[in-house]
This record gives structure tokens, C-alpha cells and sequence, in this order.
């Protein structure tokens, strides 16, 4: 069957390009998961990401993204590295942000899967999204069955646990569609009892992006608000509690991808050296990493934020 041999061939070409798990979902409206969406922006959860209430009929219906979409192919791409920064009173950064900034090096591995897809199948319209368009890449993820929605609200899976980057190939080539896997959470509260700021609902499956770390440290443009003085937890751009404490990711394997490696002095940088940043340090150390997204002001106010 053309369909089948087409699947294998391109879980075959994404595991070679270094993808570790590929899932096929049908290209279709998500009713029950606008219905959330629309819960969690009326609620203001968003905080000021004012982007999040754009595009909605696009974020809900692939095919308003590549009309005529069949398949969304959903992947994961590990960024787990057991190195963590040498100083433990070193304002800390989020791990996946060590190395290369993800968007262009997961994008470049999606174009290439792309490219070969229409070179061994043929035309094909489609098209590529790493985190940077309206596209419900967990609920996507879930459908293909990478994963489900742990009450941290993060994709996590039975075999590596949530250490992953999410990207999805939208396109009209129909595929063999997988069915989601059962959540795992069980009665497990770890994340919700860990999260410094409680921005994870009692209940947990609600985040309240407004009061997480990430938000505060790379979203939000203005200041950070007083009242989260005391519950920063040391963290300047971006924050793993949720994961880390996760029972799940004692799965997780270091990633076999030399461009997530950290800048060599990233990780043995002490507490001074960080509140004596300079813009040419950070330049260097940050040359093509996400960190660059929050500019070397920004994240010299986390710094300041969580030092006085």
C-alpha cells in the first residue's frame, strides 16, 4: 500500500535526521480544544502575549494553513543534557536553551525531511512550523499520539519523558494516522507542588502563563511585578522545575546533537561573573542562542530581579 510504505519512509528519513519519535494525526478542525483555548484566554491566562488571540481559526483548522491538508506529521526532537551550570548560586537558564537557538536548527532538520519527502514521494504542498505560528503543537502531538498533556500542561512520553522540542510538518499527503496514548499522571502532583510561582493550577492541565517563570523572564516586556520577588528560584531565562521534578524524564537520554551543545563557558560561569555581564559576553556566549530573543537588557533585568 503506497500509504504505508509512504509513513515508514518518512519515519525512516526524520529518525536518520535525528527526530527520535514521529506521529501521523488527520489533518482536521480541533472543536474540543478551541473550546479550552477560549477558556484560557477569556480567563486572561496569556498574561500580555496579546499574539495568542490572534489567528484563532487558523490555530484551531490546519487546513486554513495548507489548504487541502491530509496529515499533520507531528516529531520530537531531544534537548535533555544532564550538565547543569557549575555555580549553584548562578541565576539559572533553562536548559533547552544551552545551545543554538531551536527554532533554526529544528527548522532546517523539518526542511530537509520536506525536501526529501518530495523528492522520494513527489509533489507535495506543505509546510513547516517549530513553535513559531499558530499551530497547537500539543494538542497535535497528542492526536499522533507522541504523548499526553501532563498536568504540568507539557507533552510528556512514556519512553524520554518531556525534554523535547515539538515540530509538525502540515501537508496534503494522507498518511497512516496514529491514535493517542492514555495521560500517565496518575495522582501524581510533583509539578504542581514544585512550581515556585503555583502558576499550575491546583488541579493541575491549567497554566496559568501569567504568573510561569518562562513568561515573566521572556515574555513579558515590562517589569517583572514585585509580588514575584521571593519566588523567582534563581531563575533568569526560562525555568525546568515542572520537568525536573517530573518522575517521567528519569527516561530522558542526552541528546545526540552537537548544535544544542552550550557555549564552553556557559556552564562554568559563577554568580559574579553573571552580575558583571557585559554585552560583549553576552554576544559571545549567546551568539545564535534563543537567550538573544530577550536582548542583553532584558536579561540583565532578570538579573538585577533576582539578585536585589
Amino acid at each position: 500500500m503506497p500509504i504505508q510504505h509512504h509513513s515508514e519512509l518518512i519515519r525512516q528519513e526524520a529518525s536518520r535526521l535525528g527526530f527520535e519519535f514521529v506521529g501521523f494525526a488527520r489533518a482536521e478542525q480541533m472543536n474540543e480544544e478551541a473550546r479550552r483555548l477560549e477558556k484560557w484566554l477569556e480567563q486572561g491566562a496569556h498574561g500580555r502575549m496579546a499574539y495568542m488571540e490572534n489567528y484563532f481559526d487558523l490555530r484551531i483548522d490546519p487546513t486554513k494553513l495548507v489548504p487541502g491538508a491530509k496529515t499533520v506529521i507531528c516529531l520530537t526532537f531531544n534537548y535533555f543534557n544532564p550538565d547543569k551550570q557549575q555555580d549553584p548560586e548562578a541565576p539559572k537558564i533553562a536548559s533547552y536553551a544551552y545551545g543554538e537557538d531551536y527554532h533554526h536548527v529544528v527548522k532546517d532538520k523539518l526542511k530537509a525531511l520536506l525536501a526529501f519527502m518530495r523528492s522520494e514521494i513527489g509533489d507535495i504542498d506543505g509546510r513547516c512550523f517549530v513553535d513559531s505560528a499558530p499551530v497547537m503543537e500539543r494538542e497535535w502531538a497528542r492526536r499522533a499520539g507522541l504523548g499526553w498533556n501532563g498536568r504540568n500542561t507539557l507533552t510528556i512520553n512514556p519512553k524520554r519523558g518531556s525534554f523535547f522540542f515539538l515540530a509538525e510538518i502540515i501537508c496534503d499527503l494522507p498518511l497512516v494516522y496514529d491514535d493517542p496514548i492514555r495521560d500517565h499522571c496518575g495522582t501524581c502532583r510533583r509539578c504542581i507542588d514544585a512550581c515556585p510561582t503555583e502558576a499550575i493550577s491546583p488541579e493541575g492541565y491549567f497554566l496559568d502563563a501569567s504568573k510561569c517563570i518562562s513568561y515573566l523572564t521572556i515574555e513579558l516586556r515590562d517589569h517583572i511585578p514585585a509580588a514575584f520577588k521571593t519566588q523567582m528560584d534563581g531563575w533568569m531565562f526560562g525555568c525546568d522545575v515542572c520537568q525536573d521534578v517530573c518522575p517521567w524524564n528519569r527516561f530522558a537520554e542526552r541528546h545526540a546533537e552537537p548544535a544544542l551543545e552550550p557555549h564552553p563557558d556557559l556552564l562554568s560561569m559563577s554568580r559574579r561573573d553573571w552580575q558583571e555581564l557585559t554585552e560583549e559576553v553576552f554576544g559571545r556566549v549567546f551568539k545564535k542562542s534563543a537567550v538573544k530573543r530577550v536582548k542583553f537588557e532584558g536579561l540583565k533585568r532578570n538579573i538585577g530581579f533576582i539578585e536585589k
